[in-house]
């Protein structure tokens, strides 16, 4: 397919670029900035509009398959399809360690029968660490099931997966020797290692620590997780600090933030462990429930004991976190917008469908940011972390990934009571080459396919 869209104002911070062009697509990939028209079997006229590189999402978590083996297929509910809508053109799932099935397999469906996005895969530490045999999550690894792990997460490597993502608070026996170990074949082949780091609030500096020391070399990219939820509570700026600390040693050291004051989890999780009430001091009624028969309801301690207790995988919304922290969190150069967005059909948190719209809105509208350097931080940054060359830039030959926005009436609909809403603002989601989203509907979603690092 051929398309040309003109008039618009490009942004592509990868190469420089902000100004008034043309720019014209053919099989897939971007393939002119035309000074004059040209033939197309689609002309787009952008004039009023921002045009940039797809969004990317570095940190989300994938819908598990099908129960006949497919990638999950839901217009309004898959959070691929969310993503989608919100103008993401790659998704990197299996963050904190988690994987639902094998992550390499699963990109080789994406590839097999199209997805609503890139999909980017991270190879999780706790998947493989199941894998190896040890389940139990409370309890360390013998070293023969250290040595299966490791080997397992150099394969899937090998296979293209984009790094390694560690949950060490959702795996609290994991000691650093493990971390170090099963971090090898990343960074051996120069991969991204990622981690929700153990502990948060009081206890947040000495837990980025722990992973920091552990996994801090020069040139081995580093991604610490959601730090709005982990230092959100009144350690931003000291952390911060911390991380400056860190990439005077190795500058690519990056963080990711959702631009949202509450996080969302299983209640059957390691963050509601005994203490919890203590650490984010707090009472039972800042925990909603996101499905199940008290969807909407904030918890009492009858509740929390009976839920978690039945249903430990119902998700939840904890407002514990403070909007000014997570503000502050963009001031920092080396922090990204990432939805950590996870959705049991449908269930779950608005930054799944939201989190890109709404740091346009906030922070670019609201004057925060420039919309130049609010795009850079969607775009080239996590490219660049990740190792996609050809994601993140419009660049003669770059895969054709492009989403077309009002930089006026961009802004998030998705809520805590209705978070599948869709985005406003978005006029075209392009996804290699193929129109996906026109006006904020879904018109293909099977465009997208796997995005591998090798």
């Amino acid at each position: 397919m051929k398309i040309l869209i003109r008039n618009g104002l490009v942004i592509d911070p990868e190469n420089l670029v902000c100004s008034k062009r043309s720019l014209y697509l053919e099989n897939g990939k971007i393939a002119a900035v035309p000074a004059a028209e040209v033939q197309a079997d689609l002309v787009i006229d952008a004039a009023g509009k921002i045009v940039c590189p797809g969004f990317i999402d570095i940190h989300m978590h994938e819908d598990p398959l099908t129960a006949d083996g497919k990638l999950y297929s839901d217009d309004e509910k898959a959070i691929l399809a969310c993503m989608l809508r919100m103008g993401v053109t790659t998704a990197v799932g299996g963050n904190c360690g988690e994987n639902y099935s094998h992550p390499a397999d699963y990109m080789d469906l994406a590839d097999r029968d199209g997805s609503y996005t890139n999909i980017a895969m991270l190879a999780g530490h706790k998947f493989f660490r199941h894998l190896a045999g040890c389940t139990d999550d409370y309890g360390p690894a013998a070293p023969e099931q250290i040595e299966k792990c490791a080997a397992s997460i150099e394969d899937a490597l090998l296979r293209g997966c984009a790094g390694v993502s560690y949950g060490i608070r959702y795996v609290p026996g994991m000691d650093m020797q493990e971390l170090r170990a099963t971090a090898f074949g990343a960074k051996k082949q120069g991969k991204m290692l990622a981690a929700h780091i153990r502990d948060d609030a009081a206890a947040v500096l000495s837990a980025a620590e722990e992973f920091l020391d552990a996994v801090v070399e020069p040139g081995v990219p580093v991604q610490v997780s959601h730090i709005g939820s982990m230092a959100g509570f009144g350690q931003m700026e000291d952390f911060l600090s911390l991380i400056d600390k860190y990439r005077e040693r190795n500058p690519r050291i990056f963080c990711d933030c959702y631009p949202y004051d509450a996080f969302s989890t299983d209640i059957g999780s390691a963050t509601y462990d005994e203490g919890w009430l203590q650490r984010y001091n707090c009472s039972y009624e800042v925990l909603e429930l996101a499905e199940g028969k008290y969807k909407g309801r904030r918890c009492t301690k009858e509740i929390f004991d009976e839920v978690r207790r039945d249903d430990p995988r119902c998700r939840t919304v904890c407002y514990v976190m403070e909007q000014s922290q997570v503000d502050l969190c963009y001031t920092h150069p080396a922090v990204m917008p990432a939805s950590d967005g996870i959705l049991n059909a449908g269930a779950g948190h608005p930054r799944a469908a939201g989190t890109f719209p709404r740091f346009l809105s906030r922070y670019a509208k609201g004057g925060i940011m420039s919309v130049y350097e609010a795009v850079n931080r969607m775009t080239a940054m996590p490219a660049k972390q990740l190792g996609l060359s050809s994601k993140g830039n419009l660049s003669i030959g770059s895969d054709g990934d492009i989403v077309i926005f009002d930089p006026q009436l961009i802004e998030d609909r998705s809520t805590f009571d209705s978070p599948l809403i869709p985005p406003v603002g978005i006029d075209y989601v392009i996804v290699n080459g193929i129109p996906a989203v026109k006006d904020g509907k879904i018109i293909n979603g099977r465009a997208g396919k796997s995005a591998r690092v090798y």
